[in-house]
């Protein structure tokens, strides 16, 4: 095995069972997110590519007790479906997805998933069902613990005050996402094509801003499944119970 390999599907079969046996991979984050267009200047995989970012460095920080699984790169995307070349489901596919994905885990002996989430569409189907998965994985499998929550969840408007220009976060392909691919994966950014943007916002993004937004993004992650990890359940775990008012924008889906 590759020396800190978090990504479960490039492990071998022995090396999972073995991790396991030892008492590594405690807990699993799941990433997911959307393939979708995000205005003229970002790659379609934006919202996919940054929850992925973000689990693997949290499970790198806390390794070797977390494992990353990426079970579906799409989401629910119907309100963008009028671009071409966005990707979508139904929410009840995604769910389901999501679902058999958790409990795999589960069965395997994880007891501790966090879903970790980087698409706006995905949160109202998920925050309609969370509370009955638990109910369920919890009367299946015993003592078990798992989470919902988008990335930014973990992020204040007094933080954000601090580093953007304007107040929104995550937005839809603005400051905040197009900072935080700069920083990421600046080969996913069309640099050339945010002069021509109308979108306010984006031409205040810049790749220091964005190495700070996913710094912060990564610390706040980290205590979360810290605190899985140690058996521990603050407010953090609460927030999958109810939508959290992150937006400033008219519009709650992006």
């Amino acid at each position: 095995m590759q020396d800190k390999e978090v990504r479960l599907e490039r492990l071998t079969r022995r090396e999972f069972r073995e991790a396991i046996g030892a008492g590594h991979f405690k807990s699993a984050i799941i990433a997911t997110g959307s393939v979708e267009q995000h205005l003229e200047h970002l790659a379609m995989v934006q919202d996919i590519a940054s929850s992925t970012h973000v689990a693997e460095r949290v499970a790198e920080n806390l390794y070797p007790n977390v494992v990353v699984a990426v079970p579906i790169n799409i989401g629910v995307a119907e309100h963008h479906m009028k671009h071409p070349g966005t990707l979508t489901t139904k929410p009840e596919t995604w769910l389901a997805v999501i679902l058999d994905a958790t409990e795999s885990l589960l069965r395997h002996g994880v007891k501790k998933v966090l879903i970790l989430n980087g698409h706006g569409g995905n949160r109202m189907p998920m925050y309609g069902a969370i509370s009955q998965w638990k109910m369920y994985f919890r009367n299946q499998y015993g003592e078990v613990d798992v989470r919902f929550n988008s990335y930014w969840d973990v992020l204040s408007h007094e933080f954000i005050a601090t580093v953007q220009d304007g107040p929104g976060f995550p937005s839809h392909a603005k400051e905040f996402e197009t900072s935080f691919m700069m920083h990421v994966h600046p080969e996913n950014v069309r640099v050339d094509a945010i002069p021509h943007s109308e979108d306010d916002g984006v031409s205040a993004a810049t790749a220091e801003k964005g190495k700070l937004l996913v710094e912060k993004t990564v610390e706040g992650v980290t205590a979360i499944v810290r605190e899985m990890l140690e058996g521990r359940d603050t407010r953090a775990a609460m927030l999958d119970l109810s939508p959290p008012k992150r937006e400033t924008e008219a519009s709650p889906i992006y």
